[in-house]
């Protein structure tokens, strides 16, 4: 029952601020700069360090449910013109239930993973002025099956299994010239290679990728894996927690979509129709370690340190469009991305006001992953540092209520890779949590 509630919950995409990963999960870390590695921050601990899970008390068994909503304000300008993203506002539920029975701690959760997405309309400068719409949208949701186990009152070590899914909407409108600079050697050269090459004018005549299915919840293209979260945490004394985790690069298969469900062509000409596959897309490792100072009775002291390995994951995006029509062959591109491996310093605080109100606030700082020549309009992954405040509130000792807002500020870059036509990209971010639990 619990698995089947798990993926009838909706995941749409989300527009990440630690490249495409969230800058925290859930409420409570998402009030203190994002940090989960060494304090309870709930069922959410499943999706960050599992280890945690065993701060939960003995006998007890904890539900929870968060809603996330996430409001993006990314703006591309060239040209003397500035287009606005249509995709602003962004809802990710997840939920979790865990148990601990003695040593042990267990238990099962749906959580979003990550993901980006821009909308523009048909006159944006980004759709070209062609008239077609432009739009990415991203989704990585979990399913996770945690596991810890405590060795003794100072130790404990857990594993989170993950079920992955990913899906994936594209719309992009280039010059042919444009999209020929994405063409890989071609596997199965045919009539749409040949159709492409013998534009006379590829700067002024537009070209179209486009697989979507305009549904917030999931996209044309798909693919399911694993994935898999080891940790740790280490009592030094009454006042003073560590703890570490590392994720592993994802296992997922590649996305596609079904046998028609995309299109490729030259503009002013019949789109051909076929099949798209999105070749070994991952979601990074990351290598998390940060500890807990309880100060006193009233303050907490959290900080975390992140490494992710974009490196390793976003060297290129590549996609294969194969023809329903034998002849017209396939179609290989490999658009360049060549991210650079991610730093995060997270840092919260949390302050017990009264026995039902708990204040919290935090921050965290990242650099950019996303090389100034590389990045695109509809993958604007730019975002760096993060502001945090929240608060919690137990309305009996059973049931409590958390909320947290996290805001970006704006960053900006320019990508120079066309002298000629110089592409700004800006991108600010709100994301709101709102989450319940209960302990039984």
């Amino acid at each position: 029952m619990a698995v089947a509630a798990a993926l009838s919950l909706p995941m749409s995409a989300a527009m990440a601020t630690n490249g495409m990963l969230m800058e925290g999960y859930a409420a409570v870390a998402t009030s203190m700069g994002g940090a989960a590695q060494a304090h309870d921050v709930g069922n959410a601990g499943m999706a960050q360090n599992p280890a945690t899970l065993a701060l939960q008390p003995d006998g007890t068994s904890r539900f929870a449910i968060n809603v996330g909503m996430l409001q993006p304000d990314v703006e591309s300008s060239a040209m003397g013109m500035t287009s606005k993203s249509g995709g602003d506002f962004y809802l990710m539920p997840s939920m979790g239930y865990t148990k601990r029975n003695g040593a042990w701690t267990y238990g099962i959760g749906v959580f979003a993973h990550g993901g980006m997405g821009t909308e523009y309309d048909g006159s944006s400068v980004i759709s070209a002025m062609q008239g077609l719409p432009s739009r990415s949208e991203l989704g990585v949701g979990n399913v996770l099956i945690p596991v810890a186990y405590q060795v003794n009152s100072d130790l404990t070590v857990a594993a989170t299994l993950k079920f992955v899914w990913a899906s994936l909407d594209i719309q992009m409108t280039g010059s042919v010239a444009q999209l020929a600079g994405y063409l890989a050697p071609q596997s199965n050269p045919g009539n749409l290679v040949t159709n492409l090459s013998s534009v006379s004018s590829p700067t002024t005549t537009f070209a179209r990728i486009d697989f979507s299915d305009d549904n917030k919840f999931s996209g044309a293209a798909k693919a399911t894996g694993f994935g898999a979260i080891l940790g740790a945490t280490y009592r030094v004394n009454s006042e003073v927690l560590l703890g570490a985790s590392y994720q592993l690069r994802t296992r997922l298969s590649d996305m596609q979509t079904n046998s028609t469900g995309a299109s490729f062509g030259v503009i002013g000409s019949a789109l051909d129709v076929g099949k798209m596959t999105i070749i070994d897309f991952q979601m990074p490792s990351v290598l998390a370690v940060g500890g807990s100072w309880q100060v006193n009775p009233s303050w907490l002291l959290v900080a975390d340190l992140k490494y992710i390995g974009w490196a390793d994951s976003m060297k290129s995006f590549r996609m294969r469009y194969d023809s329903s029509i034998s002849a017209n062959g396939s179609v290989d591109f490999a658009i360049k991305q060549e991210w650079k491996d991610q730093t995060v310093l997270n840092l919260g605080a949390a302050w017990k006001a009264s026995e039902q109100l708990t204040l919290r606030a935090g921050v965290s700082f990242s650099d950019n992953p996303v090389p100034d020549q590389y990045v695109h309009p509809l993958f604007p992954a730019i975002e760096k540092n993060h502001v945090m405040f929240g608060f919690g509130y137990k309305f009996t000792k059973a049931d409590s209520f958390n909320a947290s807002l996290a805001h970006a500020p704006k960053v900006a870059v320019t990508n120079n890779s066309d002298p000629s036509m110089p592409l700004t990209i800006s991108h600010s971010q709100n994301n709101l949590q709102l989450g319940y639990s209960r302990t039984f």
